[in-house]
């Protein structure tokens, strides 16, 4: 069987990194465009170093093809990808772009299809298109739109892949929501845990969703979200579980009044959402193309050995942005305490 030769556009951190390392372990011919600037080359990989946005940089890197496959986990901007679409054209078979749930007008607040509209962005746009709405839209799921129609644009719907994951989770998770709930959890004492634990979620492995752009011949778009069987309390159970923690988890139920308490959606206390959306994307396409998705509990297990064993996510500013305060939670479970017993009392 002919080596596949595969070229990643990124491939140092998270998501790229993995796919670099399954396609290395599976014996494929792996080359990686970076800067170099953070992060580190896989073992085994060809790198060729360079800025997606210099024209001269990308000529070189196009003498270096041909290509089976390229795998694009960096782009950002609409125009860069346009000229780097163009220049790879010649000599890539496909282009698979990792692109956002958010470029779906109605996330996170409606349920959401391939079929559900997009937000419209222009191929050649710059990084400064569209406007960030609450809950949405996002000048990020306008950029990455349009990533979407250059890529679609150049290479055609039977040579282009468009990924649109949702919460990507897993060991080397450089946004830290994940670590974030097993390291509150390591902690101990009261965690406020937010919603129902029955609440539907759909996070999916970073190892899955690599193992699924490196499937043969896949074209089309897909959505790339878990089915929706596991829940919160699943989630936060499991790192419970794998922490041997002592902390005893109060759920706060009446999201409503969690959310008129001023916290943060999102990043106060990571992956709690309340729009209905959020938690509501059909995966049913990738699933038949061959997708899977493994159980919440060993993502967070393998998380949390990587975390223990030297594992450390690269220091980005998202991570930066999550948490609640010891204190502040601990007010906030002392206000929902005196809500429950003067409905106590009202019984």
């Amino acid at each position: 069987m002919a080596r596949v030769r595969v070229l990643i556009l990124g491939g140092s951190w998270f998501l790229g990194r993995t796919i670099a390392e399954q396609a290395v372990s599976r014996g494929d011919e792996v080359t990686t465009f970076r800067r170099g600037r953070s992060g580190s080359d896989v073992d085994g990989v060809t790198t060729v170093r360079g800025d997606r946005t210099n024209f001269d940089d990308l000529t070189r890197l196009a003498e270096a093809g041909a290509w089976d496959l390229v795998v694009d986990t960096s782009s950002f901007v609409p125009r860069e990808t346009l000229q780097l679409a163009r220049v790879l054209e010649p000599v890539a078979a496909r282009y698979l772009l990792i692109s956002t749930v958010s470029v779906y007008e109605g996330w996170p607040v409606e349920p959401l299809t391939e079929a559900s509209a997009v937000l419209e962005c222009p191929s050649d746009a710059g990084p400064d298109y569209g406007y960030d709405g609450d809950p949405g839209p996002s000048t990020y799921g306008f950029s990455k739109s349009g990533c979407e129609r250059a890529v679609l644009e150049v290479f055609g719907d039977d040579r282009a892949t468009i990924l649109r994951p949702g919460v990507i989770l897993g060991p080397m998770e450089y946004v830290g929501r994940l670590e974030w709930w097993l390291r509150r959890m390591q902690r101990g004492g009261r965690v406020l845990a937010p919603g129902r634990p029955e609440r539907s979620i759909q996070p999916v492995d970073v190892r899955d969703v690599a193992k699924f752009a490196l499937s043969p011949e896949l074209t089309g778009i897909f959505n790339v979200t878990a089915p929706g069987r596991e829940t919160m309390g699943d989630l936060l159970h499991a790192c419970h579980t794998v922490t041997g923690s002592t902390a005893a988890l109060e759920w706060v139920t009446d999201e409503e009044w969690l959310a008129a308490q001023g916290v943060r959606q999102w990043t106060e206390l990571p992956l709690w959402r309340t729009y209905k959306g959020a938690w509501k994307v059909d995966s049913q396409h990738a699933r038949d193309a061959g997708f899977s998705a493994r159980p919440v509990r060993e993502t967070v297990a393998d998380t949390w050995t990587w975390l223990t064993t030297g594992g450390a996510a690269i220091d980005h500013e998202r991570a930066s942005e999550l948490g609640i305060p010891p204190e502040r939670e601990q007010a906030i479970l002392g206000l929902w305490d005196a809500t429950q017993l003067d409905h106590c009392g009202a019984g």
